[in-house]
Protein backbone atom coordinates (compact mmCIF):
# COMPACT_ATOMS: atom_id res chain seq x y z
CA UNK A 1 0.00 0.00 0.00
CA UNK A 2 2.46 2.65 0.93
CA UNK A 3 1.93 6.19 1.72
CA UNK A 4 3.58 9.70 2.04
CA UNK A 5 2.83 12.81 4.07
CA UNK A 6 4.70 16.54 3.69
CA UNK A 7 4.62 20.12 4.11
CA UNK A 8 5.97 23.12 2.62
CA UNK A 9 7.36 26.43 4.98
CA UNK A 10 9.47 26.74 7.87
CA UNK A 11 8.11 25.62 11.45
CA UNK A 12 10.31 25.53 14.07
CA UNK A 13 10.13 21.72 15.08
CA UNK A 14 9.69 20.58 11.33
CA UNK A 15 11.13 16.92 11.90
CA UNK A 16 9.46 16.07 14.52
CA UNK A 17 6.34 17.06 12.74
CA UNK A 18 7.06 14.93 9.98
CA UNK A 19 7.62 11.96 12.23
CA UNK A 20 4.14 12.25 13.59
CA UNK A 21 2.61 12.73 10.03
CA UNK A 22 4.32 9.63 8.91
CA UNK A 23 3.34 7.94 12.40
CA UNK A 24 -0.50 8.72 11.59
CA UNK A 25 -0.35 6.13 8.44
CA UNK A 26 2.04 3.97 9.28
CA UNK A 27 -0.34 1.15 9.11
CA UNK A 28 0.37 1.83 5.41
CA UNK A 29 4.09 0.92 5.46
CA UNK A 30 5.24 -0.66 8.57
CA UNK A 31 7.84 -1.92 6.58
CA UNK A 32 10.05 1.16 6.53
CA UNK A 33 10.10 4.84 6.56
CA UNK A 34 12.10 7.65 5.03
CA UNK A 35 12.48 11.75 5.31
CA UNK A 36 13.87 14.16 3.44
CA UNK A 37 14.01 18.02 4.34
CA UNK A 38 15.56 20.64 2.39
CA UNK A 39 15.86 24.15 2.08
CA UNK A 40 16.35 26.78 5.20
CA UNK A 41 13.69 29.51 4.73
CA UNK A 42 10.09 29.76 4.28
CA UNK A 43 9.90 29.73 0.76
CA UNK A 44 12.27 26.96 -0.63
CA UNK A 45 11.53 24.18 2.79
CA UNK A 46 10.05 20.95 2.04
CA UNK A 47 9.25 18.34 4.03
CA UNK A 48 8.94 15.09 2.69
CA UNK A 49 8.14 11.52 4.49
CA UNK A 50 7.26 8.29 3.42
CA UNK A 51 6.03 4.57 4.59
CA UNK A 52 6.66 1.63 2.82
CA UNK A 53 5.18 -1.23 2.46
CA UNK A 54 8.00 -3.71 0.20
CA UNK A 55 6.12 -5.42 -2.82
CA UNK A 56 9.00 -4.70 -6.06
CA UNK A 57 12.72 -4.26 -5.15
CA UNK A 58 12.79 -5.07 -1.48
CA UNK A 59 16.59 -3.82 -0.85
CA UNK A 60 16.73 -0.98 -3.19
CA UNK A 61 13.15 0.51 -3.40
CA UNK A 62 14.03 2.59 -0.59
CA UNK A 63 11.94 6.34 -0.46
CA UNK A 64 12.28 8.84 -0.38
CA UNK A 65 14.68 8.22 -3.50
CA UNK A 66 17.14 10.77 -5.10
CA UNK A 67 18.47 11.53 -8.62
CA UNK A 68 22.25 10.80 -8.67
CA UNK A 69 23.05 14.17 -7.49
CA UNK A 70 20.66 14.48 -5.02
CA UNK A 71 19.01 17.34 -6.19
CA UNK A 72 15.95 15.81 -7.11
CA UNK A 73 13.81 13.49 -4.70
CA UNK A 74 9.86 11.44 -4.71
CA UNK A 75 8.01 10.06 -2.89
CA UNK A 76 5.52 7.62 -4.37
CA UNK A 77 2.30 5.37 -3.74
CA UNK A 78 0.97 2.38 -6.16
CA UNK A 79 2.24 1.03 -9.19
CA UNK A 80 3.31 1.94 -13.18
CA UNK A 81 2.14 -0.91 -14.82
CA UNK A 82 4.43 0.35 -18.21
CA UNK A 83 7.85 1.09 -16.30
CA UNK A 84 9.31 -1.75 -18.04
CA UNK A 85 8.94 0.23 -21.23
CA UNK A 86 9.54 3.86 -19.70
CA UNK A 87 12.71 2.32 -18.27
CA UNK A 88 14.07 1.20 -21.56
CA UNK A 89 13.10 4.33 -22.86
CA UNK A 90 14.67 6.56 -20.69
CA UNK A 91 17.89 4.53 -20.98
CA UNK A 92 18.23 4.64 -24.31
CA UNK A 93 18.65 8.28 -23.92
CA UNK A 94 21.14 7.46 -21.35
CA UNK A 95 19.77 7.48 -18.03
CA UNK A 96 21.32 5.10 -15.54
CA UNK A 97 18.93 2.88 -13.56
CA UNK A 98 20.09 1.71 -9.91
CA UNK A 99 17.00 -0.06 -8.63
CA UNK A 100 14.55 -2.10 -10.45
CA UNK A 101 11.40 -0.78 -9.21
CA UNK A 102 8.90 1.51 -10.63
CA UNK A 103 9.59 4.21 -8.56
CA UNK A 104 13.23 5.39 -10.04
CA UNK A 105 10.78 5.81 -13.99
CA UNK A 106 9.62 8.47 -12.06
CA UNK A 107 12.17 10.33 -10.89
CA UNK A 108 14.33 10.25 -14.33
CA UNK A 109 11.23 10.45 -16.35
CA UNK A 110 10.74 13.71 -14.01
CA UNK A 111 14.35 14.61 -14.80
CA UNK A 112 13.51 13.77 -18.69
CA UNK A 113 9.89 15.09 -19.44
CA UNK A 114 9.33 17.73 -16.57
CA UNK A 115 5.43 17.65 -15.42
CA UNK A 116 4.58 15.63 -18.88
CA UNK A 117 5.61 12.45 -17.08
CA UNK A 118 2.17 11.70 -15.47
CA UNK A 119 0.57 11.88 -18.98
CA UNK A 120 3.27 9.01 -19.98
CA UNK A 121 2.57 7.13 -16.46
CA UNK A 122 0.01 4.10 -16.67
CA UNK A 123 -1.16 2.69 -13.58
CA UNK A 124 -2.32 3.28 -10.18
CA UNK A 125 -0.12 6.41 -8.88
CA UNK A 126 0.22 9.26 -6.58
CA UNK A 127 3.26 11.17 -6.12
CA UNK A 128 5.43 14.16 -5.11
CA UNK A 129 8.78 15.28 -7.00
CA UNK A 130 11.04 17.96 -5.07
CA UNK A 131 13.28 19.74 -7.15
CA UNK A 132 15.83 21.59 -5.46
CA UNK A 133 17.79 23.05 -8.47
CA UNK A 134 14.07 25.14 -9.60
CA UNK A 135 12.46 25.03 -5.79
CA UNK A 136 9.82 23.55 -7.45
CA UNK A 137 7.23 20.76 -5.65
CA UNK A 138 4.94 18.67 -8.01
CA UNK A 139 2.51 15.97 -7.52
CA UNK A 140 -0.08 14.12 -9.17
CA UNK A 141 -2.15 10.96 -8.86
CA UNK A 142 -3.85 8.79 -11.80
CA UNK A 143 -6.74 10.32 -13.69
CA UNK A 144 -9.29 7.89 -11.74
CA UNK A 145 -7.94 8.90 -8.26
CA UNK A 146 -7.10 4.82 -7.30
CA UNK A 147 -4.18 5.99 -4.88
CA UNK A 148 -5.38 9.17 -2.71
CA UNK A 149 -3.47 12.49 -2.70
CA UNK A 150 -5.16 14.83 -0.56
CA UNK A 151 -3.85 18.05 0.09
CA UNK A 152 -4.39 21.82 1.65
CA UNK A 153 -2.72 25.04 0.38
CA UNK A 154 -4.05 27.73 2.80
CA UNK A 155 -1.97 30.68 1.03
CA UNK A 156 1.85 30.23 2.63
CA UNK A 157 1.75 26.64 3.01
CA UNK A 158 1.13 23.43 1.17
CA UNK A 159 0.19 20.21 3.46
CA UNK A 160 -0.28 16.93 1.11
CA UNK A 161 -0.61 13.04 2.12
CA UNK A 162 -2.16 9.76 1.13
CA UNK A 163 -4.50 10.19 4.16
CA UNK A 164 -6.37 13.43 5.49
CA UNK A 165 -5.54 11.97 9.15
CA UNK A 166 -1.87 12.54 8.74
CA UNK A 167 -2.62 16.25 8.43
CA UNK A 168 -3.72 16.32 12.38
CA UNK A 169 -0.78 16.00 13.43
CA UNK A 170 0.43 19.19 11.71
CA UNK A 171 0.34 22.11 14.02
CA UNK A 172 -1.27 25.15 11.30
CA UNK A 173 -3.66 22.12 9.76
CA UNK A 174 -7.56 23.83 10.94
CA UNK A 175 -9.38 20.99 12.85
CA UNK A 176 -12.78 22.45 11.22
CA UNK A 177 -15.77 20.86 10.02
CA UNK A 178 -16.84 21.65 6.25
CA UNK A 179 -20.82 22.10 6.94
CA UNK A 180 -21.31 23.19 3.54
CA UNK A 181 -20.20 19.26 2.72
CA UNK A 182 -22.34 17.96 5.30
CA UNK A 183 -25.77 17.55 3.03
CA UNK A 184 -23.63 16.32 0.24
CA UNK A 185 -21.97 13.27 2.33
CA UNK A 186 -25.45 12.33 4.53
CA UNK A 187 -27.08 12.27 0.92
CA UNK A 188 -24.55 9.98 -1.02
CA UNK A 189 -22.06 8.77 1.50
CA UNK A 190 -19.01 9.85 -0.04
CA UNK A 191 -17.51 13.53 -1.25
CA UNK A 192 -18.12 13.66 -5.15
CA UNK A 193 -15.76 16.42 -5.67
CA UNK A 194 -12.51 18.33 -4.64
CA UNK A 195 -13.81 19.12 -1.12
CA UNK A 196 -13.51 17.09 2.48
CA UNK A 197 -14.88 17.24 5.65
CA UNK A 198 -12.18 19.11 6.84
Amino acid sequence: MCGFVGFTGMRAEREAILHKMADRIIHRGPDMEGYHLSGDTPKNAVALGFRRLSIIDLAAGKQPMYNEDGTVVVVFNGEIFNFMDLRAELQAKGHIFTTHCDTEVILHGYEEYGTAIAAKLRGMFAFVVCDTKTNTLYGARDMFGIKPFYYQHDGNRLVYGSEIKAFLAHPAFKKELNREQLPQYLCFEYMNDSQTMF
